[in-house]
């Protein structure tokens, strides 16, 4: 099933970050996320996802 896209203020409270930190996210094509118009817009599989990958790769930075 498909879930709704998501806002960046939407993420940014997900992340519990700030909407500027998102933006720096995606300007340097850290965070995965389409835009819609002039806004963006995300997956919430997709940011779960790059949680989940991001984990992983600090924990190999850790060891």
């Amino acid at each position: 099933m498909n879930e709704p896209a998501l806002t960046t203020k939407q993420i940014a409270e997900y992340l519990n970050v700030t909407e500027r930190t998102i933006y720096n996210l995606l300007q340097r094509g850290e965070l995965p996320g389409f835009k819609v118009g002039v806004s963006w817009r995300f997956r919430k599989d997709d940011i779960d996802k790059w949680i989940k990958d991001n984990m992983k790769k600090r924990n190999r930075k850790a060891r």
